[in-house]
């Protein structure tokens, strides 16, 4: 669970959730989004925020404009389907934000299951989608469990490898309870996501053993080993803590969302950052999804379906726990009490990404107002 308690400080300031929307909303429709598009984009950016992945909220905000400022994103998307049958399709992102693109694609999953069953799309022609969770928790609101998953710019090398061949390529998938709330297990399928590097580089901060290693394949804690030809490392950190099982993770990720919709993958996936050049061979079109919705009622009854996910919910929160500890968590269980928390008492920005959002309103002509 991508939650980043451990990085909180004591310096952060908090903004309310509506200022930071408004915001959020407002910098987007100044690129040239639509009202509807900035919101949905703003929605789904903030969202991060609120569940504690700071890594993939508003400090990523500036990025996004720099894609938009090099041409690599499309502010105005013609998004459209390019292949289906009765359950699955293939979307083309034209090249639009992936905060967009990203819940139309999952909107004709869902589409698609209603009638169908179940509905899988793959996405191409797309850029970075924000959190996974947003996109698969549409899905609950149905009656549906939902997937989501995307690739990524090449940071991780497979276990044995020095090459940067693979994203952190995360997976969502999330279910819907009765009274319990969803089981929302959202994860990349690295030991830990970049963002959360970035995230210690802001606050001076040694990674901890088994995220990273060096350009020669040494385990390291130098959270900028990035920068020096390093790399990031497969979930399990290593081959003895099980590490080619999170690079299986990762390649199924990659060939789900690309191989299957034509996007780019492995080592030719775009960089998130807009001063890395782009890939010399590009064998696909910009970053790929995929998604999937399953209607509960195509399995068994919906509301029996609920109160079973209760009684499983419940047995493991009761389950017996290790000397000082409270209890056992449910995925989505910490996402959740973050969001409640930060929608009451306002989401903690750092100062050095409270001065990156300054410095986007003075470039944008807006204000930002700590």
């Amino acid at each position: 669970m991508p939650v980043l308690l451990f990085l909180c400080g004591m310096s952060e300031k908090h903004f309310p959730y509506l200022q930071l929307l408004h915001f959020t909303r407002t910098v987007f429709e100044k690129i040239g989004c639509s009202p509807d598009d900035a919101e949905t984009a703003a929605k789904v950016l903030l969202s991060a925020d609120l569940r504690g992945i700071d890594s993939h909220g508003v400090a990523r905000l500036s990025g996004y404009v720099r894609l938009w400022e090099v041409n690599r994103i499309n502010a105005t998307p013609a998004m459209r389907i390019i292949h289906e049958s009765p359950s699955t399709a293939v979307v083309d992102g034209d090249s639009g934000l992936g905060l967009i693109v990203a819940p139309y694609a999952m909107q004709v999953a869902i589409d698609k299951a209603k009638v169908a069953g179940t509905g899988w799309v793959s996405v191409q022609n797309s850029s970075h989608f924000g959190i996974a969770g947003y996109h698969a928790m549409m899905a609950l609101d149905n009656d549906m469990i939902g997937w989501a998953m995307t690739n990524a710019s090449p940071l991780v090398a497979p276990t044995f490898s020095i090459e940067r061949l693979l994203g952190t390529n995360p997976i969502c998938v999330a279910i819907p309870a009765g009274d319990e709330p969803a089981f929302v297990a959202d994860l990349a399928t690295t030991t830990a996501a970049n963002g959360k590097l970035e995230m210690l580089q802001r606050k001076n901060q040694k990674a901890p053993l088994g995220w990273v290693q060096d350009k020669y394949g040494n385990s390291s804690v130098n959270p900028h080993e990035l920068k020096s030809g390093g790399a990031l490392l497969p979930l399990g950190g290593d081959r003895e803590h099980g590490s080619h099982k999170g690079y299986a993770l990762g390649a199924i990720v990659d060939i789900f969302s690309a191989v299957l919709s034509g996007a780019n993958y492995g080592p030719w996936v775009p960089p998130f950052p807009a001063y890395v050049p782009m890939p010399d061979e590009q064998p696909g079109k910009g970053i790929g999804h995929f998604f999937g919705a399953m209607r509960i009622d195509a399995f068994r009854r919906a509301d029996e379906f609920k109160l079973h996910m209760d009684k499983w919910i419940r047995r493991f929160r009761s389950a017996k726990t290790i000397d000082g500890e409270e209890q056992v968590l449910i995925p989505g269980d910490p996402e959740r009490e973050m969001q409640e928390n930060r929608l009451r008492s306002g989401i903690p920005l750092l100062p050095s990404v409270e001065e990156d959002l300054k410095f986007l309103a003075g470039k944008l002509g807006l204000s930002f107002q700590s």
